[in-house]
């Protein structure tokens, strides 16, 4: 994911064009491949066992390598193989980049370590964020000086992000801000999260974004927002909640949520953590709030459900 935002820093910098970042991150998507496809194109794998590691990270926050290994299908070496060839994704843009004569190599490497000063990045924490670290992405972008929020959000989003990779689009953009205002949608799934670290989630989206991530998770071309659709987002946001109290047990916090609501023109309004997120099918809002007390969701129809 590090390509998105370096992506975006150059255009936010000048240094290339929307439609020059666009192309490039094509480009991109077209070489890289996922971490199953080369296993089983390396004859480590067969597809009905990347299916069973697909699964799996259904349930729990890990590696695709992790949960490979756990199962017995493969080994450290092979995985430590696959993943040299996964790496440096930053390169993939960069060849496109210099390929189509956007910029030169020499811009480019310019701006990669104008990117590393300007946010203060040490060797080890560059390195890990090129390397694909979402850890230290997201505490890279996380910008609150509340050690408490940034402790919370920080690990939901890290996770939040892995599993939109993993299940909905590898190729997404995060900007955080913290609002005191609406944040409204055509359609906004929303779910809370209770105990001692409680929390309220919610995704809001326009139909667009709404029915790209329907279909991701559904596996086929959704057209409508019929109730297979919004069943699907459900999920998502359901699945992934799911994941953050299996990882909150492990770190010694037992949690719960409520079931997740769905409405159709509905504002989120309260003291919220807004995260914008940038798809390659359009852009939708995760709203994220730890005072779930102080957030309403304020219905505009009587399109209500609970799933």
């Amino acid at each position: 994911m590090f390509s998105q935002y370096f992506g975006h820093y150059l255009l936010n910098r000048g240094l290339i064009t929307r439609e020059q970042l666009a192309d490039a991150l094509e480009f991109q998507k077209s070489v890289h491949v996922k971490f199953g496809v080369i296993a089983v194109d390396e004859g480590y794998m067969t597809p009905l066992q990347v299916e069973e590691v697909h699964l799996k990270q259904k349930q729990v926050d890990k590696r695709f390598g992790e949960i490979a290994i756990e199962f017995g299908f493969l080994t450290d070496d092979q995985v430590e193989a696959l993943v040299s060839k996964q790496k440096q994704n930053h390169l993939f843009l960069a060849q496109a980049l210099v390929d189509r004569e956007y910029m030169t190599i020499d811009q480019f490497g310019t701006a990669l370590n104008d990117y590393k000063k300007e946010y203060s990045l040490s060797d080890d924490q560059f390195e890990a964020i090129k390397s694909g670290s979402m850890e230290a992405l997201i505490e890279n972008l996380l910008e609150t000086n509340d050690s408490k929020k940034k402790a919370t959000y920080g690990k939901y989003l890290s996770l939040f992000a892995k599993n939109l990779i993993r299940f909905i689009d590898d190729q997404v953009y995060l900007e955080v801000a913290e609002q005191e205002v609406e944040q409204k949608g055509n359609w906004i799934v929303h779910q809370e999260i209770i105990g001692e670290s409680p929390l309220f989630t919610a995704i809001a989206a326009n139909e667009e974004a709404f029915l790209h991530i329907a279909s991701q998770h559904a596996e086929e071309e959704l057209t409508e927002v019929d109730e297979l659709a919004k069943a699907s987002v459900c999920e998502f946001l359901n699945l992934n909640n799911g994941i953050y109290l299996v990882n909150m047990s492990n770190w010694g916090m037992e949690l719960n949520m409520k079931p997740q609501e769905i409405s159709e023109n509905a504002a989120v309004a309260g003291d919220s953590f807004l995260v914008t997120v940038t798809t390659s099918k359009g852009s939708f809002q995760l709203i994220l709030a730890d005072q779930p007390e102080m957030i309403s969701v304020q219905r505009q129809t009587k399109n209500k459900q609970t799933v």
